[in-house]
């Protein structure tokens, strides 16, 4: 036991120190390795002293790695003494620190050293299979094959003392199958003792009394009296067991006798260092101090740190605030300078800006710029059309024109903004609405479609839906128009119907069920999971169509939105049915105030003068035609420059400023205009998602923004808000 632990503390004392304080941890090393030295030579005196005074260097030193090996070299001398339990407690103050470290070599000798203890001197043979355990798991076992034959071995004998044999047998066949790399006589007696007492377990007496006759004849050489005590104690059990009673009783006798004479020469080595165990206990408690003492500092230290940190954070703060008077006080001489410093520190941080997000942003706000602006022309001469003439009012080709121009900005929205939809960064809006008026919309507009292909178009609404309900209209109506015209696109001379069927009411929920039905060709079974995947068509060679792939993926992203999904049922040539169900709220209170400010009254109120900036000639007409429908007085101009020479001159009540401008947009102009010290409201009009510019835009100065196209309506109330709050 002793040599096994000797040999591996020789390997791990003389590992090579850090680079980090090299000449205290040279001394505190060489402590170390002179005091593992001494108790190889059995100088337990000077091998104790001198672990003391390496641990109270590594203390001081808060080096937990040589601590770990003092308190290992401590606790050997107290197992060579026979002093178990000191032993184990030492070795466990040593596994603590050695926890602290990385170095697992010093683990790897110390669960060895628990595991023997525990389980040969102390009997406690699940603590001793616990440490065995983890030292047959470290990596370092893999390279050290004698300590791996040996562990093996050890848990083979701890199992089978405590009667375990069936949990023993595979450490044991282990050692078997190597045994003739190992034929160290000690291992060797115990080896055929554990197989003696295999066998004897089994029953299998012939092969028990081969293993043990074996066992003995090495035993009987005196080269390790303790392992042949275990042999001759293991082969009197199995004569025992076998019914050779006298005999077992003779080898009974030799096995006590045995033990006599190594109780006799261990009663004389401890006769030898009797005056050492009388200074154990003063030895441990001087061992405590250091410790103490050493914790102590670290208090200390640590406690010092933390003033020291402080005091350095409060110099910092004096020197801040120091700093900050100088600062401001050279502010105040030197603001035309200053002025001009920001003015470079915000075009640069444009420039950064501009490059940080150029890239993500290039692709999305050139298309929604590009699609939104002509759109708003559109529905804006629409409107302009229909003011001017007023006998196109019911024209429903100005009305399909109208919607199918609404229709596309959604759409284009929604294309853009799929990613958004998917992670949930869309919240619906709640808006009073008619659904039998909706859906009729959608069918008028839809009229043209069905002509194309010779379709009829039916909707059936169930009558105890209420008149109004509160929800999305507009999502709710991309989800039935990509129903619908998908429906329409692959259904010739048939039907395809719309139905509405309110099936629960929760408090103010109304859960209503919406059947999509058509005549068409319907789809195959293996496709109908396909058809909701982004980008996919389907080949349907008796219809020439051809589209995006986007209008099923985007109903079932919107569905997710109102909590609901969607199914279907179709067979080839029979049509297709689409089902889901949708939860409007339904408040009559609510409803009554929303539809009460639906309609307003644009010919109250002061008399605004509004200057437009726009840069693109029939968005500026559409606008100015819009403004003076207000009865407000109007001024133009196409650029941002133009726009600051107008302010200058006149006053405006309400400054109209396009952001997506040439030579000068609508925040660079609105950022010249506050430093000028005009405070006039400004109300961004922009193509671009609200979201995307709300934050640079409140930067820049702006009071508000609309989104293109607009109402007229949401126009004139944020116009008189604006005009109000300022």
């Amino acid at each position: 036991m002793r040599i096994v632990f000797l040999l591996v503390s020789l390997s791990l004392f003389s590992q090579s120190p850090s680079k980090d304080d090299k000449k205290t941890i040279k001394n505190t090393q060489l402590l170390v390795k002179e005091a593992s030295q001494y108790l190889q030579q059995d100088k337990y005196e000077l091998s104790l002293n001198t672990s003391r005074l390496a641990l109270y260097h590594a203390f001081k030193d808060d080096n937990f790695l040589a601590v770990a090996k003092s308190y290992t070299t401590i606790a050997g001398n107290y197992e060579e003494l026979a002093e178990f339990k000191k032993a184990l407690f030492y070795y466990k103050k040593a596994l603590t620190y050695a926890d602290k470290t990385t170095n697992d070599t010093i683990k790897y000798v110390l669960y060895n050293r628990l595991g023997t203890i525990y389980s040969f001197k102390e009997k406690q043979y699940d603590l001793g299979l616990f440490y065995y355990k983890k030292h047959l798991a470290s990596n370092l076992i893999k390279s050290d094959f004698d300590q791996l034959y040996k562990t093996n071995l050890n848990l083979a004998r701890v199992y089978f003392d405590a009667k375990k044999f069936k949990e023993g047998k595979n450490y044991l066949d282990f050692i078997n199958s190597n045994q003739q790399k190992n034929n160290n006589v000690s291992n060797l007696i115990l080896v055929n003792t554990l197989n003696g007492m295999y066998y004897n377990r089994q029953a299998d007496f012939t092969k028990a009394a081969s293993y043990f006759s074996k066992a003995l004849v090495l035993g009987e050489s005196g080269m390790n009296q303790s392992d042949y005590s275990y042999a001759v104690k293991g082969y009197a059990q199995f004569l025992f067991d076998s019914g050779a009673y006298k005999k077992g009783y003779t080898y009974l006798d030799l096995y006590h006798q045995i033990e006599s004479q190594i109780n006799e020469a261990t009663k004389i080595n401890k006769a030898t260092v009797a005056g050492i165990n009388l200074e154990i206990d003063e030895y441990k408690r001087k061992l405590d101090k250091i410790e103490v003492e050493s914790h102590f500092q670290a208090q200390v230290l640590e406690k010092t740190k933390i003033i020291s940190f402080l005091l350095i954070i409060c110099l910092l703060i004096l020197l801040l605030f120091v700093y900050t008077l100088y600062r401001n006080y050279n502010l105040k001489k030197t603001k035309n300078l200053e002025l001009t410093a920001k003015n470079l520190e915000l075009e640069l941080s444009k420039e950064k800006a501009e490059a940080a997000s150029k890239l993500k942003s290039q692709f999305v706000s050139t298309i929604t710029h590009e699609l939104r602006t002509p759109l708003y022309g559109v529905i804006g001469i629409t409107d302009m059309l229909v003011d001017e003439h007023k006998e196109l009012a019911d024209s429903p080709h100005l009305k399909s024109l109208k919607f199918s121009a609404k229709y596309l900005l959604a759409l284009v929205n929604d294309v853009l903004q799929i990613n958004k939809i998917e992670e949930n960064r869309i919240v619906l809006e709640k808006k009073t609405f008619n659904i039998s008026d909706e859906i009729e919309f959608i069918k008028d507009s839809m009229s043209f479609l069905a002509k194309k292909h010779q379709n009829v178009i039916e909707i059936a609404i169930d009558p105890a839906i209420p008149e109004y309900l509160i929800g999305d209209k507009l999502r709710f109506s991309q989800i039935i128009i990509n129903l619908v015209s998908n429906a329409l696109k692959f259904t010739q001379n048939g039907i395809v119907s719309i139905s509405a069927n309110l099936v629960e009411v929760k408090d103010k929920l109304h859960f209503i069920a919406f059947n999509i039905r058509d005549t068409g060709v319907g789809i195959a079974k293996e496709n109908q999971e396909k058809i909701f995947d982004k980008f996919v068509q389907l080949e349907r060679k008796e219809i020439d169509y051809q589209g995006t792939g986007l209008g099923l993926p985007i109903v079932k992203q919107l569905l997710k939105l109102f909590d609901s999904t969607i199914s279907l049922e179709s067979e080839p040539g029979k049509g297709t049915t689409f089902n889901f169900t949708i939860p409007f709220e339904h408040d009559k209170e609510k409803t009554n105030a929303i539809i009460n400010n639906i309609n307003v009254d644009l010919s109250l109120g002061p008399v605004f003068k509004i200057l437009i900036v726009d840069d693109n000639v029939i968005n500026l007409i559409v606008t100015k035609k819009t403004i003076e429908k207000f009865k407000y007085k109007c001024a133009t101009t196409v650029s941002g420059k133009e726009a600051l020479d107008l302010i200058d001159k006149e006053d405006f009540d309400v400054v109209l400023m396009d952001i997506n401008m040439p030579e000068m947009n609508g925040f660079e102009t609105t950022k010249l205009i506050r430093k000028k010290g005009i405070k006039t409201p400004i109300i961004a009009l922009t193509a671009f998602d609200k979201e995307e510019v709300t934050e640079e835009a409140i930067s820049a100065g702006f009071d508000d923004i609309i989104s293109k196209p607009f109402d007229s309506e949401k126009l004139y109330k944020t116009i008189n808000e604006t005009v109000r709050k300022n």
